[in-house]
């Protein structure tokens, strides 16, 4: 299983699939690599070198005590990068990784950057603040905090039965093994990393990030996303980020890799192209 190893000690796991230009693929919360398989696959099949880690505290990586913040993710990414000495990378973030990825470039740059593409992701800022004051309550995530520690394993069950995957809109059927997927992903967490990254994603303020990115990018979001809405997503960062391309799928809940993942491939594929 291959690993590398980070300066604190950290083993990060990942995946590389496939012969080609390079894209580095970074997962949601609470979930891992294995949830890009159809995309990982998909690309890998036709003509690049795919690679998606598991975050530290996810998955087969190291559950770390410290460290559960985007600072340290980021440093991670760009480790992994070095350690493969990859060059000319697309950096594709979904969720969470979209963050991830917005605070790699914050930290690291471009040079080793061709293209960012960010798929129903955090950025540029999710909570509610004074000069934030479209994001999403404080208290949602609070709420999320205190079913996490009551009962993870149903908070995880709930969220792939609810909003995730849109399976409480008519006209949407996620399979029972979609579902069970992120269930079993969750529970392969940390409890503390997963705790702790709810901050991460929610908290973070993107938008310096966002302006550092000088390169072509991708913003794919849901216009009926009930986890990262559309209009505090995807929206708000194509018009923080200089001559972004937006595309929108109408009615698509937060977890297009999976449900839309026929249409996803498609477009990640032409974008890679271009």
């Amino acid at each position: 299983m291959p690993t590398f190893t980070t300066p604190d000690g950290t083993d990060i796991h990942f995946k590389d699939w496939g012969r080609g230009r390079p894209v580095v693929l970074s997962h949601g919360w609470p979930l891992n690599s294995d949830s890009w398989e159809a995309q990982q696959l998909f690309l890998a099949s036709n003509g690049y070198r795919v690679i998606a880690h598991d975050r530290r505290g996810h998955g087969r990586s190291t559950q770390t005590w410290n460290g559960n913040e985007m600072d340290t993710y980021a440093d991670d990414l760009a480790g992994l990068i070095d350690h493969l000495d990859l060059r000319d990378v697309t950096l594709v973030g979904f969720s969470t990784g979209g963050g991830e990825v917005a605070r790699y470039v914050g930290r690291h740059g471009t040079g080793r950057i061709a293209q960012v593409v960010l798929v129903s992701a955090v950025p540029p800022m999710m909570v509610a603040t004074e000069d934030n004051p479209g994001g999403v309550p404080i208290e949602v995530f609070d709420g999320i905090r205190e079913s996490s520690l009551a009962d993870r394993s149903q908070t995880y069950r709930d969220l792939a039965d609810g909003p995730f995957f849109g399976n409480n809109r008519p006209g949407q059927n996620p399979s029972q093994g979609m579902r069970d997927a992120f269930w079993r992903q969750g529970l392969q967490a940390g409890a503390r990393n997963a705790y702790e990254c709810i901050a991460a994603f929610s908290e973070t303020d993107f938008r310096p990030d966002l302006a550092r990115i000088d390169v072509p990018t991708l913003v794919i979001h849901g216009d009926d996303d009930q986890v990262v809405p559309f209009e505090v997503g995807g929206k708000a960062s194509a018009a923080l980020i200089d001559d972004a391309e937006l595309v929108v799928y109408p009615g698509a809940p937060h977890g297009i890799t999976d449900t839309h993942k026929d249409q996803l491939n498609k477009d990640l594929l032409a974008f890679l192209g271009s």
